[in-house]
């Protein structure tokens, strides 16, 4: 038997290069993504050795370890010195993602999407409670079990508000939620049964991936490009899978900040017509009228809901959300909140409409909408030159790193000059691929001087480059 006969004798993995074009290490990492994607490797399943798999192939351990550094780069594979070349376990593993910060006391965090620190925000809830202390009828209507859609009045009030922000809207339309990731979970467990598929972006926000997870969900990604969601994806998703629902931040994607065209959107909704998609729509980013495009709910009322909440706005730790769906779907989503926990509490709902309403919320929101031009202004200048995306109104821009660097090693040795931030793996839905690419958030930082200092490390890390790592074996 020849050395190469032996060798593929052995393989574990074998790709057929017969059918593929191009530089060999190229179609070697292509029959990678492909095996990946087609589940032939699973997560953590081990690649054969460089040199058993080059003599197998007929070609030179240069070529294998090109081939595989490639892998690595697209985030298929991850390699470990004396535990050799594995197919990277994001599927089968939870994110790494958590709401509170992890950064030391000493590092500048840019890992979280929160509102910009504000001693103001303290103080306007402080006088927001010491009006409700004087209006004992208020407090004694809090205090009773609250209809399972929520407090009338509070509905009507949010509606109001969302109506004068040109997001047009009956309270009758609304469920009071605490909080954007309450009314997320609150549509997939009552409209989507375990085992069914829903859909969004392959990078998404981590709370939809935790939910859908959690509650037994098939979560499928949908390839995007620089306008969000492809329908062309979508439609070749919903020919070979039965999707129920598709979720969507059309506005300001997260992580990525991309914002879906007029075109696209009705492109979406044509298709979700013809498949009978649900379309449920993140709109907790808050992005000013000027700015914003037509939400989903305008397009298709039939089929859309629409999540909001205070916690970009107003302060996270609040807790206070609406869902806006359709009114067919209102009693089986009331039923579905009554079975988690009778109803949203009638108290936290009267403060939060109280402040959201009162010129004060009107103020902060104006202050914080000024501070993020000033702060993205600092982003423009430290990473001028690079590929990143960025929102006007967001609170994150999206850097594209440049070659050779490594989404893991960049985050790593940002750590080591002080600046906190978080891996993409945690945005990837299913088996995407990570992408070598890193969110910076803008807001944590209270001052923008500490921004700016955080911002200028990393220009300074990107201009010098990774330091050289040990060689794969």
């Amino acid at each position: 038997m020849s050395i190469q006969a032996r060798a593929r004798s052995r393989c574990s993995w074998l790709p057929e290069l017969d059918t593929l074009s191009g530089p060999i290490y190229k179609s070697v990492a292509d029959a990678l993504a492909a095996s990946i994607a087609d589940g032939t490797l699973e997560p953590g399943a081990p690649l054969p050795p460089q040199r058993l798999l080059a003599d197998a192939l007929g070609v030179t351990v240069g070529t294998v370890t090109r081939a595989y550094r490639e892998a690595e780069r697209r985030g298929l594979v991850e390699a470990r010195v004396g535990s050799g070349t594995r197919v990277r376990q994001v599927g089968s593993q939870t994110p790494d993602f958590h709401h509170l910060s992890k950064a030391d006391g000493d590092s500048i965090d840019l890992s979280l999407s929160i509102p910009i620190p504000s001693t103001t925000r303290a103080q306007q809830l402080s006088q927001t409670l010491t009006k409700l202390s004087s209006r004992p009828d208020l407090i004694a209507q809090s205090l009773s079990y609250q209809p399972e859609q929520g407090s009338p009045a509070q509905r009507m009030q949010l509606a109001q508000w969302l109506t004068a922000q040109e997001l047009p809207m009956s309270g009758e339309e609304l469920i009071l939620t605490t909080g954007g990731q309450h009314a997320d979970f609150l549509a997939l467990q009552t409209l989507i049964r375990p085992g069914e598929a829903v859909a969004s972006d392959a990078l998404t926000y981590p709370g939809m991936i935790a939910a859908a997870r959690q509650l037994g969900l098939k979560h499928l990604p949908v390839p995007m490009d620089r306008e969000g969601m492809r329908p062309d994806a979508l439609e070749k998703l919903c020919q070979r899978q039965r999707i129920r629902l598709i979720y969507l931040m059309p506005e300001h994607n997260n992580p990525t900040a991309i914002q879906m065209s007029e075109a696209r959107r009705r492109a979406i909704v044509e298709l979700a017509r013809r498949y009978d998609l649900l379309i449920l729509e993140d709109g907790v980013q808050y992005v000013s009228p000027a700015l914003r495009g037509t939400p989903f709910y305008r397009l298709a009322p039939e089929r859309s809901l629409y999540i909001f909440s205070v916690s970009k706005i107003l302060a996270g730790g609040l807790r206070f959300g609406a869902l806006r769906a359709p009114t067919a779907l209102i009693p089986q989503l009331s039923a579905g909140l009554r079975a988690e926990c009778w109803s949203t509490p009638g108290l936290m709902g009267a403060a939060v409409c109280e402040w959201l309403t009162s010129p004060d919320a009107q103020e902060l929101i104006d202050w914080q909408w000024r501070e993020l031009e000033a702060r993205h202004r600092l982003l423009e200048q430290h990473l001028a030159g690079y590929d990143f995306l960025a929102h006007p109104c967001g609170f994150q821009a999206w850097l594209h790193l440049p070659d050779p660097w490594r989404a893991s090693d960049f985050i790593t040795q940002a750590a080591s000059r002080g600046v906190t931030l978080v891996s993409p793996e945690p945005f990837c839905v299913g088996s995407q691929p990570a992408p070598q690419a890193v969110r910076i958030c803008l807001t944590p930082p209270p001052h923008r001087e500490q921004l700016g200092t955080g911002l200028q490390r990393l220009s300074e890390l990107l201009a010098e480059g990774p330091r050289p790592s040990a060689p794969l074996v």
